[in-house]
């Protein structure tokens, strides 16, 4: 019985809750801006920028989720306001609104800041296209509201962590040009590695032509069923490819983590002793202890 993979993971969980207990983070030099992005839908993007984004505050850093996706779930997951009525990234966008107006405090997890989607975000990709220097809109935004946060004496923001759309339109574009480390979520299964090739094609392009400091500094394989031989072959593979950017963590597949967007909470504050929330706080110290490109 002690040998079943139920008891192996309960062990796993047990020496990780005890690693983890009470850790704080050692703050950035400076502040790392990482976009979290794959234009494959449902290989876990969201669930790592607010899960990540709330381990790295609960380590005591300051964080802001800027939510890049018209459908706003990284907004509903932090427990923010993003109806409509309510000012977001569109306006920061699109009418040049400053970023410190439509940032609101995260209630769930001090120290973390979210600048909100709503659904007006989705116009954003047609009415920006007329304008000048539409590919840094939100790269301008993003510095003068460090720059602002420093004149004014606020704290210094440690982390910024975007959550893309699953396309390369104009917002992901947006976001890729803002962050200099890209942060890639790969589904542990079979197409997982023909994705990626296409996503580094398109990343190489815009380090040509836009944004020549990116770098995809970090690979989080999500959704990670060990008791499979495919998971298991798709890491492996993934490592040989990649060995300095893989994490070593990985996150399972949880039912947790899919039910906490749905009241509003991480899986850290929803259910803190899961196996997913244990893997975002190791997965959150991996990123803290490795250096900023």
């Amino acid at each position: 019985m002690d040998d079943t993979p139920l008891m192996r993971q309960l062990a796993r969980d047990h020496a990780r809750r005890r690693e983890l207990e009470g850790l704080v983070f050692d703050a950035p030099e400076s502040t790392r801006v990482i976009t979290v992005a794959n234009q494959k839908g449902g290989v876990g993007k969201t669930s790592t920028t607010v899960n990540l984004a709330a381990a790295l505050a609960m380590g005591g850093l300051k964080v802001l989720v800027i939510d890049m996706d018209p459908q706003g779930n990284a907004s509903t997951a932090l427990g923010v306001d993003h109806r409509s009525e309510v000012a977001g990234m569109y306006d920061v966008l699109v009418e040049s609104t400053p970023l410190e107006d439509v940032v609101q405090e995260v209630g769930e997890v001090e120290g973390m800041l979210c600048a909100p989607a709503t659904i007006d975000l989705s116009g954003a990709e047609i009415e920006l296209v007329s304008m000048v220097a539409r590919e840094n809109r939100l790269r301008g935004s993003i510095r003068d509201y460090l720059a602002s946060r420093e004149t004014d004496g606020g704290q210094r923001l440690d982390y910024v962590l975007i959550d893309c759309p699953p396309s390369l339109g104009l917002l992901t574009v947006n976001s890729l040009v803002a962050a200099r480390e890209v942060l890639i979520p790969i589904q542990a299964e079979y197409y997982a590695l023909e994705g990626l090739t296409l996503l580094l094609k398109n990343i190489d392009l815009l380090r040509q032509h836009l944004n020549p400091e990116l770098e995809v500094s970090s690979i989080l394989l999500t959704m990670y069923d060990a008791r499979t031989r495919l998971a298991a072959q798709v890491a492996q593979d993934v490592r040989t490819h990649f060995p300095d950017q893989t994490f070593e963590t990985t996150i399972p597949r949880s039912v947790r983590i899919s039910e906490a967007p749905s009241y509003g909470q991480t899986v850290l504050s929803y259910d803190p002793t899961s196996s997913g929330a244990l893997a975002y706080r190791a997965a959150a110290r991996e990123i803290s202890t490795r250096p900023a490109p």
